[in-house]
């Protein structure tokens, strides 16, 4: 007889138990790149989704805020998300827990909540929770899985009061540009502000009326080496020379006469390291050492953190690119000190440098910095490609060059006597090289060279020329990406996140253009911002737009109510809007000027008019004429002619400026014409940037001697 086995039944409980333990776990980011990365680390119990950023926000269509009812906020599915929320739900309610995985702001926890929010109402049974980290490493994510917490709120409700306020001001104040001025246009509370420093600092620039002066340097022979002196004092006084015939009379008194060493003064001075990047600096760096936009070197940044595959296996490569601290985590500091001292003993300080962190920081994250120190630029370059590659040494040798010892740098300066004129000239060399051993894409050439002088004191040197040479004093410069984000940290205005995004509104909106780097107003931000100057000076005044940013940072803080201050803030904005309304003249056909021009096509009279790209003449007949031109820049010194924007067809289809009587007139000019015109001979003067001498205006004349430019511009080769 066979026996037969007893099959053991499962109590529902334990059945329940069972398929539990086959569950995963969600974990839910913002970016696929991100969720790529993640899953990598955390094995097979653990499912990883993308959000793909925001999925529910407020709606664009209208303002969404009851100002009657505490500003409460009414929230939507960003439109096109819904299968993606779709998703996220059906996958929350077969997971055994959720966990919110945002980036470690303000903004990546209020996306954190309102998914949560979401999920809650939907997978009642699922638990959620929330985690972040300051680097997507393994250990990181390890860590952060292992001590998840719930929302906080205070950050939630700072992000909340930032959304309200910016979208109370933009709704209020755009409507009336509609209105006033024209379609489409909007208005917000930085960029605004923003608007207006740009705007400010063009008038400076247009306003300035340069100076001339000269200054005379000797060419001087020292043991086969040439060593150029400047004239430093003359008779004992610092020479001012404001003319050609000045510097000929000066230079008359040194011919013939010898040159003597007659001192040599020795300085030491020590230079210390700059600390670790936080995000303004990382934006400044980039766009003054690699040309990048805050826009683009924050894409790049988010790449590096988020993950980048090394062979193996993906990794994040930086810490969170959003910061204003200086601050080092403690194992930051360990593994730094000790890598550096096997690799760079002798550049090694005694013990890691810590950096004081601005009372003005909020110090939630680290500074930026590599999430492994070992993973130098040239093991780094193995995988990552050109613009990755040169945002990862900036971060990369900034954050080691801040553990190391100051440089020493030995200046040596040289009196050389020629008559009763002092030349100077100095060299400077490293004493020691301390931080400058890691450096080489940070730094610039000057600091980088090392020079020494060829001669001693006492010493007689070989004249071989003196020569003059003309400049012109230089007026302010206008703002690049990286001046513009420092004058907005420094006044207080912003925060990390919001630099990039505020300049590429303002140039999205084509309030402004950028122009060699420089960012220029168009003639349609500059109407928005006398408008915006004169009525509402308050709304645009940095004082208070830094206020905002100090009341935002308090809000996180739990030491004010946002819904009270918001009060005292908005219902007076609103009046003032609604008298702006009834008092402001319409200034839509204002905008369009008459001109004496008739249309070539049709015969009805051509109007200037304003259009997304600035002015532009068009047939008063549109829409039943559409012929639309250029506004002239200049008049063509040649014929009379119209000079405008024109673009080469040959090649890279460089833009320049030419005749509009081509090809029966071939002036044309690379430099953009001004609205000034030369007081000497008439022509007009072109403006011209450089990064040796700046922002100037050069007479496009190459027979006068007014502020002339050395480069001929009226060739007779003008192109089509």
């Amino acid at each position: 007889m066979t026996a037969k086995k007893s099959k053991e039944k499962k109590t529902p409980e334990a059945a329940k138990a069972a398929e539990t333990h086959k569950l995963k776990t969600l974990v839910i980011v913002e970016s696929p790149a991100k969720a790529r990365t993640i899953e990598k680390y955390l094995g097979s119990r653990y499912k990883v989704l993308a959000s793909n950023g925001q999925v529910i926000d407020l709606p664009k269509s209208r303002i969404a805020v009851d100002v009657a009812h505490n500003f409460e906020p009414e929230y939507i599915t960003v439109r096109g998300k819904a299968e993606k929320l779709k998703e996220l739900t059906e996958e929350a309610k077969r997971s055994s827990a959720v966990i919110l995985a945002a980036d470690p702001d303000r903004e990546g926890e209020a996306i954190a909540y309102q998914i949560g929010k979401y999920l809650k109402d939907r997978a009642k049974d699922t638990p959620i929770s929330r985690v972040t980290f300051n680097e997507i490493t393994k250990q990181a994510v390890q860590d952060a899985m292992a001590n998840p917490r719930d929302i906080d709120m205070n950050l939630v409700e700072a992000q909340k009061a930032r959304r309200i306020i910016d979208r109370l001001v933009g709704y209020t104040l755009s409507p009336l540009l509609w209105k006033k001025v024209k379609s489409g246009l909007s208005a917000g509370r930085v960029q605004s502000v923003a608007l207006k420093l740009i705007c400010d600092r063009e008038k400076e620039v247009e306003s300035f009326i340069p100076e001339e002066y000269w200054t005379i340097e000797a060419h001087l022979k020292a043991h086969q080496h040439i060593v150029r002196a400047e004239l430093a004092l003359l008779n004992g006084e610092k020479p001012s020379i404001k003319s050609e015939v000045e510097a000929n009379n000066i230079l008359a008194l040194f011919l013939g006469k010898p040159a003597l060493v007659s001192d040599i003064q020795s300085i030491d001075r020590t230079v210390k390291p700059k600390p670790p990047f936080t995000t303004s600096k990382l934006q400044q760096a980039a766009s003054n050492r690699l040309g990048f936009t805050s826009t683009k070197t924050m894409k790049i940044a988010q790449q590096l953190y988020e993950g980048v595959d090394m062979g193996h296996q993906r990794t994040g490569l930086i810490t969170y690119m959003r910061t204003d601290s200086t601050r080092i985590s403690e194992a930051a500091l360990h593994e730094i000190y000790e890598w550096l001292s096997k690799y760079f003993p002798n550049q090694t300080p005694a013990a890691p440098i810590r950096y004081s962190v601005s009372n003005a920081a909020q110090d939630a994250h680290e500074a930026i910095r590599p999430t492994r120190v070992d993973i130098t630029p040239d093991e780094a370059g193995r995988y990552l490609k050109g613009d990755q590659l040169k945002l990862y040494t900036l971060i990369w040798e900034q954050f080691v060059a801040s553990q190391m010892k100051p440089a020493i740098i030995r200046t040596l300066t040289a009196d050389i006597l020629i008559g009763d004129g002092i030349f100077r000239t100095s060299a400077s060399s490293f004493l020691e090289e301390g931080f400058y051993k890691v450096i080489r894409l940070a730094a610039s050439k000057e600091e980088r060279a090392s020079h020494h002088l060829p001669f001693e004191k006492g010493e007689t040197l070989q004249v071989e020329r003196i020569e003059s040479e003309q400049h012109f004093t230089q007026g302010p410069s206008r703002y690049t990406d990286a001046s513009i984000v420092r004058t907005l940290e420094e006044l207080g205005i912003g925060r990390p996140s919001t630099y990039a995004p505020t300049i590429e509104t303002l140039i999205e909106r084509y309030y402004v253009h950028r122009d060699k780097r420089q960012l220029v107003p168009t003639q349609l931000g500059r109407i928005i911002d006398d408008l915006l100057s004169q009525n509402f000076p308050e709304v645009i005044n940095t004082s208070f737009t830094a206020e905002m940013e100090t009341m935002l940072d308090k809000v996180e803080e739990q030491k004010i109510d946002w819904v009270s201050e918001l009060k005292k803030f908005y219902f007076p904005l609103v009046d003032k809007v609604e008298n702006a309304l009834n008092v402001l003249e319409d200034m839509h056909g204002a905008l369009d000027e008459k001109t004496d021009e008739k249309c070539p096509i049709c015969g009805r009279p051509l109007v200037k008019k304003l259009g997304r790209f600035g002015y532009f003449i068009s047939c008063s007949g549109f829409p039943e004429c559409t012929f639309t031109k250029s506004v002239p820049l200049a008049t063509c010194p040649k014929c009379g002619g119209d000079i405008v924007p024109r673009v080469s067809n040959k090649g890279r289809r460089k833009k320049f400026y030419g005749c509009s009587n081509y090809p029966e007139c071939n002036f044309k000019t690379l430099y953009k014409p001004s609205n000034s015109l030369c007081p000497k001979c008439g022509w007009f003067l072109v403006e011209k940037y450089d990064k040796k001498t700046g922002h100037r205006k050069l007479c496009i004349n190459p027979d006068c001697d007014h502020l002339h430019s050395s480069q001929q511009s009226g060739e007779n080769n003008g192109e089509s």
